[in-house]
């Protein structure tokens, strides 16, 4: 009967995350470049007491990689990644990648994230433009052209697909395994004047989230029951006259 009390209370906990990270999800419907969280569970086995018991782990947060859906913004430093690729750019403690491509030049030329983070090439270098030098084009291959000279080019980076992320921001992730700088553009390449939107699905997160919520309920009652078959069984058994 306690074991009952614990596989509850451990769903509970697993929901409780799950109900975190959708709502999260649902948070960022409209954050460009955004990458939906997941909750991957897993059953623990308890060999503790006689008979096995099956516990639900509290669960681990994975970044998806699913792409959310490309918009024409007409803005020429707007560029949405086409295939699995990422842009970079300098946080404060290395290193980030990202798939928002909305990018602005600061006063002093440098080519930045709307953060305000600095965006480089495939060597880790910083780009740097004419904050006066007139319109500017990006190439397919993030080669940037201003008025008619090339400036730099813009770095497109391959994450592996075993790697981990961990969440930089909202958009940001970085990798625990190296990235390589992809050459071949072919099937990855920027699209000028698009930005790729959140992967999070307003309807389907609001779905997931109802699920839950039903989930987290039936499972509280579960809970409430078999403490008041508890508690009745110790009040019938501790009375002498029954």
């Amino acid at each position: 009967m306690q074991s009952a009390l614990y596989v509850g209370l451990s769903a509970q906990v697993a929901l409780e995350k799950r109900l975190q990270t959708i709502a999260n999800n649902v948070a960022n419907v409209n954050t460009s470049g955004f990458r939906t969280d997941v909750v991957k569970f897993e059953t623990v086995l308890s060999k503790a007491g006689a008979n096995p018991v099956a516990f639900s782990s509290p669960g681990d947060n994975i970044i998806s990689r699913e792409q959310g859906s490309i918009t024409e913004t007409g803005n020429p430093l707007d560029v949405a990644v086409v295939g699995q690729g990422w842009i970079a750019f300098a946080g404060p403690n290395g290193t980030v990648y990202t798939r928002d491509g909305r990018l602005q030049i600061a006063a002093n030329g440098d080519l930045q994230t709307v953060s305000g983070f600095p965006v480089v090439d495939s060597g880790g270098a910083q780009l740097t433009l004419d904050p006066n030098g007139g319109p500017v084009s990006i190439s397919r291959s993030g080669a940037i052209t201003q008025d008619n000279n090339e400036i730099g080019t813009i770095g497109l980076f391959n994450i592996p697909a075993d790697a981990n992320l961990d969440r930089y921001g909202n958009s940001g992730v970085t990798p625990d395994r190296p990235v390589t700088a992809i050459a071949d553009f072919s099937r990855d390449g920027f699209k000028q004047g698009y930005v790729e939107g959140s992967s999070a699905n307003p309807m389907m997160e609001l779905t997931k989230l109802m699920s839950a919520s039903r989930a987290f309920d039936s499972t509280n009652s579960l809970i409430d029951g078999t403490e008041s078959t508890l508690r009745n069984a110790i009040q019938t058994l501790g009375d002498p006259g029954k």
